[in-house]
């Protein structure tokens, strides 16, 4: 099961964040030698300040065995500001269409070989089905992630083929990487459900995200439920106008600020009636 935190959710899931940054350290200091920063058993960067979407799958269990990053690439990101030597003097990807999926992995040492439930192949495929699946909803065209060999072959061995490639391979700690290029389409997440025989929807809600990590971790049961609020409170409103602000504002043509008030038509419609018409109407003068 996959859950999605982000700016508007994460005060609800800091023990579920922290988990997620415990397998970072594990899979990207530990097995794959990056030069990253690690602290209290955690890899945390700069970009995880920025609010980025996370997706976070759990187990039957309840323990915490994959997770993604994703962030715009109309701000700062890790191809344009990190592994920029990849792009190879080619201006980095500006577009408010076009997400950056980074810090994929999944729990090697946890989960089986194999295709089952809490296999690695199956963990692996519904990351991937989360990740093109949010970014269509989200009205992203494309996905561009820094990846190894190993995970390029990972791709095209789950029916996620790259599409393109950008810059050249270089060195990065005990292996090397590369700039993958990803539709985000039905047909892209049409081929990994192929290929993996996956045809449940793969979120969970925070609801089910939250019994199920309790289940692994009985100390946080004394927690109070976590409830789906009938309306934002005011930061998740500020956040999500600020969020939606940022696209219009991004937008550099007719058609991709089209797109983007699209977006926030989309956003908006999850919303009460007055709540709806507060985030028209702050963005749309913004915008103007």
């Amino acid at each position: 099961m996959i859950l999605v935190v982000d700016a508007l959710n994460k005060h609800k899931f800091k023990d579920i964040l922290e988990e997620m940054f415990r397998l970072r350290a594990r899979v990207f200091a530990d097995r794959l030698g990056w030069d990253v920063n690690v602290e209290n058993g955690m890899e945390v960067d700069q970009f995880d300040d920025l609010d980025p979407a996370y997706a976070i799958g759990l187990d039957d269990d309840g323990h915490v065995v994959s997770c993604a990053r994703a962030l715009q690439t109309t701000g700062p990101h890790m191809l344009a500001d990190v592994f920029s030597d990849i792009l190879d003097g080619e201006p980095p990807l500006r577009s408010p269409h076009v997400w950056e999926s980074t810090r994929f992995c999944v729990d090697t040492k946890r989960l089986t070989t194999g295709t089952g439930r809490n296999s690695i192949a199956h963990a692996t495929s519904e990351l991937q089905i989360a990740c093109i699946e949010s970014a269509i909803r989200a009205g992203v065209s494309d996905v561009v992630t820094v990846v190894d060999p190993v995970m390029n072959r990972v791709l095209k061995r789950s029916g996620n083929a790259p599409y393109d490639y950008l810059g050249k391979t270089v060195p990065m700690g005990k292996v090397s990487a590369m700039a993958a290029l990803l539709d985000a389409t039905p047909e892209r997440v049409a081929s990994i459900r192929r290929t993996s025989g996956i045809t449940h929807d793969v979120f969970a809600t925070e609801v089910e995200a939250r019994a199920l990590f309790n289940k692994a971790h009985p100390a946080n049961t004394d927690q109070a439920p976590v409830e789906i609020e009938p309306e934002r409170t005011a930061a998740g409103m500020e956040a999500l106008v600020s969020y939606c602000r940022d696209q219009i504002q991004a937008a550099q043509s007719p058609a991709e600020r089209k797109a983007a008030l699209e977006l926030v038509d989309a956003l908006a419609a999850t919303l009460p009636a007055k709540q709806r018409a507060e985030v028209h109407g702050a963005v749309r003068r913004a915008a103007a």
